[in-house]
């Protein structure tokens, strides 16, 4: 057996955020596709019974042309008024600064899979933020950049985008909460909640104001609920 997150946008009121279930499933060993199918298929067979459904892998593990889109390797964003197209994992990985160099803005020029490689980003040493074209991003909340990333693409992206809202989960069977810190479900599952909530337009106003809407406001969301429960 093995566990992983599904993540559940919510999709009620109008404070965005992002229900994280960690659900138990038979885990098929082996780097096979199709022993990766095997593990996605019974992931959402459990996830089905906890009463989550539809639900979409997002990764290149998916079986639906959609969830492999929606890839960080595959999914585009566009910025310089068009000038300039790169994948939002290349992107992400030629933004980040290191205690000893970086950013790698040459990454932007190479494939999701080479960036992800290239021997700079191990002997940089720690990260210690994000340079995106001029603009910063601290390391904390773990997941800021890459979620402002990921969100923005997505806006640009309304073909893909637009179909991905009428699921009510999504995974990815290659995300372990042990060993990595971003994903790109959790990030589909915040910007189906921006939707949802009508936050969207707001959050991407400005970075800052994304800081706010999608992790300060959503919060004290989950502490007024939580104490709300208490009493």
């Amino acid at each position: 057996m093995a566990n992983r997150p599904i993540f559940v946008p919510i999709t009620t009121g109008d404070v965005p955020g992002v229900k994280v279930l960690d659900v138990d499933f038979q885990w098929f060993p082996g780097m096979a596709p199709s022993q990766k199918k095997k593990s996605i298929t019974s992931l959402h067979d459990s996830a089905e019974e906890l009463g989550v459904s539809p639900l979409l892998e997002v990764s290149s593990k998916s079986e639906d042309e959609l969830g492999v889109s929606l890839s960080a390797f595959n999914l585009m964003i566009e910025t310089g008024g068009g000038k300039y197209r790169f994948s939002v994992e290349s992107a992400f990985q030629a933004s980040k600064v290191f205690e000893r160099g970086g950013p790698y803005a040459d990454l932007l020029n190479k494939t999701s899979l080479e960036a992800k490689r290239d021997i700079r980003l191990k002997e940089s040493g720690n990260v210690v933020g994000f340079n995106f074209f001029g603009r910063e991003f601290p390391v904390k909340p773990r997941t800021y950049f890459y979620d402002w990333l990921y969100v923005n693409a997505l806006k640009q992206n309304n073909n893909l985008s637009s179909a991905a809202i009428y699921y009510a989960g999504f995974s990815d069977i290659e995300f372990n909460p042990k060993k990595s810190i971003n994903c790109q479900a959790y990030s589909l599952a915040l910007y189906v909640s921006l939707v949802a909530t009508g936050m969207l337009e707001e959050a991407l106003s400005t970075p800052s104001r994304f800081l706010e809407v999608s992790y300060e406001e959503s919060s004290r969301n989950s502490l007024s609920s939580v104490q709300a429960s208490l009493l």
